[in-house]
């Protein structure tokens, strides 16, 4: 990330326009213990630091810090393996990373690696239970936890209460007596209004007990899932949707349908019991809890410790540089959606205090904490939180995003526009929500609506912005439902312990190393700092995506070693086998049977539309059926003559242009057809293999059978599986041209995967996954009756296997 201009650090360390009034801080007996109002400690000498979250954002900052002002320390993190990768490793990356980066240019390489040497240690675990600790700590920093708001209840708790748990089981089993400085969050006192003081929570609710019934919740819920009446529930929906795709789609999508139930099911466990039990959310819940253990594990046994409470952590104001942030945080998602004008309205407060708090304001909290230890045996607590000393108004922080986004519009997708900035009335959360419902179901009645008509270029765009308009409403239903908590609180945190200790910092260091949230300018901070870096981090995050999604129409590759399939109907050719059955049966059929042939086939449609919602290869096979009785010769004499004719007329030429993109690159070209291989020799000129079906027949005569299964869905991901490792093609790289939602099963098999003229549900998916999708229409196609390509020396022949 670039750090932020000169300008906008100085410019964000303007005095604040509108301050409120001074208020005298109430301070209790531990924190007066801890801090001594004239000499505040700075300082953390020679101490030996075990910090955990070291990796994540709040504990990056606290090691740049250790790093870069306390050189004399040693630190200890708790880093787990991730995958192949060992702790160590993931340290040196960590360093690397741009909070680090001045405290590197200043120190250099060899610094680097001396700080690696002499005073960096990992611990190599996971939260949870511990190896043993060093008996040597000074302090302890625990910051790690899940920040997830709708986790789902056991790993929440976990993570939350069972690193805590694991971690003062630890210490007490080590024998050595540290200062911890214990990361909380402001809301952990749940739901409530009025002035939250900086103190021990006042519940009484059983944490053990909680503990224990939420570790045993996913395997009652797991149990659940696995009833028949479940079960069955998740085949039939499977079925429905992905039954065209085959056997093995079904019981997959069936298998994580019931994952997804199960995982559903305990994130609302989660939050429905912390909402039984007082509190927002399972997050706000479960860090309580751990509060909770930290003192009577750590503090009641007569250690110290101080918990440290920040709100919602933002980017960095000053330190290491102003706008420095690692990934998006609590209140950015909402900042981009609004940008990109996905909440045209949301069911905050006008009047409720959006408590936001700069980074460096809550490192720098813990570390002045951390040289100002609690007496042993009584805990001291601080709340880093803005709303008491210098509030933000939930309508003047919309008031700083419509400023900025109206200055700095995002593109518009797809088009030269820009998205316009909305106003947000503040309507109230119950009319919000009701609109959002009432909304979600005015877009399912126009998918339903749209999925009733054919699959066309104007249909595929209409369902396209159905599924866009679908996932707008989706995401502003999540972030209304989880942020509903943080943007409608009537909750204002005291922060007296804070400023106390702010107060006591020496005078010259205040503003290198303290906390006065006073000094914070909002609006300087959102328009030159914060918001400019979200924004800076959204643009190299889309450039990576376009990078590795982003296919554009770039030549081809030149390789040997990769394979290109194309479905027949609808992807080469605008025909189905319907058509292609009455070319057959015209040639030599006399006009005054004409009628009942007609006749006859238009009657079987309702069969073979049944069929084909089923299973394709139930609908070939039906279909194929007409065939019976048709001498062998008499086919293949019409498919040379007239009905080749025909075929070549309906051959798409944007489909002839792309394979032949492919052959003048050296992949292999293969057109695949679940129908019999023969519909298809007209074409065989343009590839360099047809793979289709064969009829049975006897005594010349087609019998109306299939000699072996239709190579249809499941059945060709098999044969492109096997046909990949015989010819020595590398699938990951090679490509994929299919029209049909039982396509999709051996599409996803390839690198290069791209939907041609696709059905509904193909294109949804298609557009789901990010996959290209060619609109190709009928024209002229330079083709010649022999199936050659008009300019080429390629012959025309029908390969090998390709018959009747």
């Amino acid at each position: 990330m670039t750090p932020a201009t000169p300008a906008a650090g100085a410019a964000s360390r303007r005095p604040a326009t509108a301050k409120t009034p001074a208020r005298k801080a109430v301070v209790s007996a531990a924190t007066k213990a801890a801090v001594d109002s004239a000499v505040a400690r700075t300082d953390l000498g020679k101490s030996h630091v075990f910090l955990t979250g070291g990796t994540g954002f709040l504990g990056q900052a606290v090691l740049e810090r250790l790093l870069s002002d306390h050189p004399g320390t040693t630190v200890t993190l708790l880093i787990r393996k991730k995958g192949s990768t060992p702790a160590e490793d993931r340290l040196r990356t960590l360093l690397k990373k741009p909070v680090f980066s001045i405290w590197r240019d200043r120190v250099g390489d060899a610094g680097v690696e001396a700080a690696i040497k002499k005073r960096l240690r990992v611990l190599e675990s996971g939260l949870g239970p511990l190896p043993d600790l060093p008996q040597d700590l000074d302090l302890v920093i625990h910051s790690a936890s899940t920040v997830s708001f709708d986790a789902p209840i056991d790993q929440s708790f976990d993570t939350n209460v069972g690193g805590a748990l694991g971690l003062y089981e630890a210490l007490l089993k080590s024998g050595s007596d540290p200062q911890v400085v214990h990361v909380s969050t402001c809301y952990v006192g749940g739901i409530r209004k009025g002035v939250a003081p900086e103190a021990s929570l006042t519940h009484d609710v059983d944490w053990r007990a909680e503990y224990e019934a939420a570790k045993s919740a996913r395997t009652r819920v797991e149990l659940a899932s696995r009833q028949p009446e479940k079960l069955r529930e998740f085949i039939d929906a499977s079925r429905a949707s992905h039954g065209k795709e085959g056997p093995q789609a079904v019981a997959r999508y069936a298998e994580n349908a019931r994952i997804d139930w199960v995982s559903g099911n305990l994130v609302d466990y989660g939050r429905t019991r912390a909402e039984s039990l007082g509190w927002t959310d399972v997050y706000t819940l479960t860090k309580a809890f751990a509060e909770r253990a930290a003192e009577q594990l750590w503090a009641a046994s007569g250690h110290r410790l101080s918990i440290v409470r920040p709100a919602i952590i933002e980017s960095a104001l000053h330190h290491p540089y102003p706008g420095w942030i690692d990934g998006f945080k609590v209140a950015d998602p909402l900042i981009l959606a609004y940008g990109r004008g996905q909440l045209p309205e949301f069911p905050g407060l006008p009047d409720s205090a959006l408590d936001i708090i700069p980074v460096d304001f809550v490192v720098n909290v813990i570390l002045a904490v951390a040289a100002n230890p609690a007496p042993a045996g009584e805990a001291a607590y601080y709340q880093v939180a803005s709303g008491a000393s210098n509030p933000l108004p939930m309508h003047e922080m919309f008031r700083n995003i419509q400023t900025f986004f109206t200055a700095n519009p995002m593109p518009q997708a797809g088009s030269d526009d820009h998205v316009v900035a909305p106003t947000w009335q503040f309507p109230g959360g119950r009319k919000v929500e009701s609109g959002l419902r009432s909304a979600q179901r005015r877009n399912e009645r126009r998918e339903e609506w749209l999925e009733r008509f054919r699959s066309n270029e104007r249909n595929r765009a209409k369902m396209a912005k159905v599924q866009k308009r679908k996932a707008d409403l989706e995401l502003m239903a999540n972030f209304t439902e989880l942020y509903r908590a943080y943007v409608q609180t009537e909750i204002i945190f005291d922060d007296a312990h804070t400023r106390a200790l702010n107060a006591a910092l020496p005078a010259e260091r205040r503003d290198d190393i303290g906390f006065d949230v006073t000094s914070i300018d909002w609006n300087d901070y959102f328009q030159n700092v914060h918001f400019p870096s979200v924004m800076a981090m959204t643009r190299a995050y889309a450039t990576r995506r376009t990078g590795s999604t982003d296919r554009g129409e770039k030549g081809l590759p030149q390789r040997t070693d990769v394979v290109a399939i194309f479905d027949l109907e609808g992807t080469v050719v605008d025909v189905n086998l319907a058509e292609q059955y009455l070319w057959v049966r015209s040639a030599g059929l006399r006009k005054a049977a004409w009628p009942a042939e007609f006749l006859s086939l238009a009657a079987s449609i309702p069969t073979f539309l049944r069929a084909e919602r089923r299973d394709r290869g139930e609908f070939i096979r039906v279909f194929l059926r007409r065939y019976k009785g048709m001498p062998v010769a008499r086919l293949e004499k019409v498919v040379s003559g007239g009905y080749g004719d025909a075929l070549l007329r309906h051959t798409l030429p944007a489909a002839v242009a792309r394979i032949k993109e492919h052959r003048e690159a050296g992949h292999r070209t293969v057109l695949v057809t679940g129908s019999i291989a023969i519909l298809a020799s007209p074409l065989a000129g343009l590839f360099d293999e047809v793979v289709g079906s064969t009829m049975h027949q006897t005594d010349g005569v087609l019998t109306g059978f299939l000699a072996r299964p239709p190579l249809v869905d499941e059945a060709r991901a098999a044969w492109l599986r096997q046909y990949a490792a015989a010819g020595g093609y590398n699938l990951s790289q090679s490509y994929g041209y299919g029209d049909s939602h039982a396509d999709l099963v051996w599409l996803e098999l390839l690198g290069n995967p791209s939907a041609v003229n696709p059905d509904t549900n193909l294109s949804r998916e298609a557009q789901r996954r990010r996959w290209r999708i060619y609109n190709w229409k009928r024209g002229s196609n330079g083709l010649t009756h022999d199936g050659i390509v008009a300019g080429s020396d390629q012959p025309a022949k029908v390969p090998k296997g390709v018959g009747v």
